[in-house]
């Protein structure tokens, strides 16, 4: 017997195994947690829960349960502010049906200035994990100069609403805060209004001011910030 032979044989098995161990697989797409956060949708101007049609459904397909996901209807020609009040009775509402401590909001376009002035005026800071806001006029749009009503003054860049609204910390208290905004969203005029200092402000590809809630690369991003545990990061 080959004496040498032998005594490199374990190192020769120990190279083979190490060669056999399969590649470790990509990670997986965030998953709800087991017990996920209810998800409180706000819609915008002359809209309603319909809007989220596609993406609660892209929700439920990722494994959130249908009733941990309440798309809110609203009248849209009242004032934000009174939307809030009326956006905090359905969020005291969710949590007593669900029996959680929070919920996730995702809106969009005008569904952010209500929900804004919910979490800085309302106590919805101590109420809302995670905030979403896709293409919302969170500095104002010049285009809300051509429709009325109080809800449409208040979007116009300068109105008192957001004046006393964007005062001091734009992202207030322990909420995790997030934007979406395009360069092709011809609604939102300056280009600029959506983003907030604090918030994790994210450009997505081309697209119009109603593709927000039905694009699917936005819905991804949009279940992992919900759905991930990354801390709260200020820009």
């Amino acid at each position: 017997m080959n004496t040498p032979l032998l005594r490199s044989l374990p190192a020769v098995l120990a190279a083979l195994a190490v060669c056999a161990v399969p590649a470790a697989a990509a990670p997986a797409p965030a998953a709800p947690a087991a017990t996920p956060d209810p998800v409180v949708f706000v819609h915008g101007w002359n809209s309603d829960g319909t809007a989220w049609n596609t993406m609660a459904a892209r929700f439920r397909a990722d494994g959130w349960p249908a009733g941990r996901l309440r798309q809110w209807t609203y009248p849209t020609s009242q004032s934000n502010a009174t939307t809030a009040a009326q956006l905090a009775t359905e969020i005291d509402r969710v949590l007593a049906e669900s029996g959680a401590s929070r919920v996730d909001l995702v809106t969009h376009s005008m569904g952010s200035l209500s929900s804004r002035h919910y979490l800085k005026n309302l106590g919805g800071d101590a109420k809302v994990d995670a905030w979403v806001s896709l293409a919302g006029p969170n500095h104002g749009t010049e285009t809300a100069r051509w429709c009325a009503g109080t809800s449409c003054v208040e979007m116009r860049p300068g109105s008192a609403f957001l004046d006393v609204l964007n005062a001091g910390d734009e992202t207030p208290g322990p909420v995790r805060y997030a934007t979406w905004w395009s360069s092709c969203d011809v609604i939102n005029q300056p280009g600029g209004t959506v983003a907030l200092t604090g918030a994790e402000n994210t450009r997505t590809s081309c697209l119009q001011h109603t593709a927000f809630t039905d694009d699917a690369g936005v819905y991804r991003q949009v279940r992992d910030h919900i759905g991930g545990t990354a801390p709260r990061r200020r820009s």
